[in-house]
């Protein structure tokens, strides 16, 4: 009856039944040689990381769980982050104490997704010694990027990113998905401009 009330399907690929199916899950596993490291456009002078390209059951999940309300698709991502987190810190990129800042987001996006879901999934992600401070907000009135031309999400962002809360020590920040890269590049001047290591920008996807 519950099914016929609110179907089930999953997130990634619209199987019915089930909220994440094992191909999905599979489809998002960190393998050996990741998280990848990508060259967005604009460069944010620090490593940056991808999990995967921005399709397939990766995309859906990310969309279903921003645009959509899945909220329970922040568990198969953060497992997925996690992955690439301890990943990260094998490989010496990383090290803690460590604090993952997620990428802003805006305020009116916040509110209409009942949260931030990249900060939720970052709080799911995190391991022993890793400590999540949302630290990072929009100013008001930024446009948002979707649909933006490279140039326009630059001009967009540019001052744009505020620091709303103390941000100190090494820092990951983490983000859903990077295309040009001009929001990283923003965060992370700002959040050294406030006296943090910034070691990386980890996303789920880059586009």
């Amino acid at each position: 009856m519950l099914d016929l009330v609110l179907p089930l399907e999953c997130g990634g690929c619209g199987t019915p039944g089930t909220r994440w199916c094992p191909t999905c899950a599979r489809a998002l596993a960190v393998l050996n040689d990741e998280p990848m490291v990508i060259t967005p456009r604009l460069d944010p002078g620090v490593p940056v990381l991808s999990l995967g390209r921005f399709t397939g059951p990766r995309r859906a999940a990310i969309i279903a769980m921003k645009e959509h309300g899945r909220t329970d698709l922040i568990g198969p991502l953060a497992v997925a982050v996690g992955a690439g987190l301890a990943r990260l810190a094998a490989w010496g990129i990383v090290e803690v104490p460590l604090t993952l800042v997620p990428a802003p987001t805006r305020r009116s996006a916040a509110r209409r997704r009942g949260g931030d879901p990249v900060t939720a999934m970052a709080h799911a992600a995190a391991i022993p010694g890793v400590t999540v401070v949302a630290g990072l907000r929009m100013r008001a009135f930024t446009r948002d990027s979707v649909g933006l031309s490279p140039g326009q999400r630059e001009r967009n962002i540019a001052g744009r990113v505020r620091l709303c809360e103390d941000v100190s020590g090494e820092v990951l920040l983490i983000d859903d998905v990077v295309t040009t890269g001009a929001t990283g590049r923003e965060a992370v001047r700002v959040l050294q401009t406030a006296g943090a290591r910034v070691s990386a920008i980890l996303a789920i996807a880059h586009a």
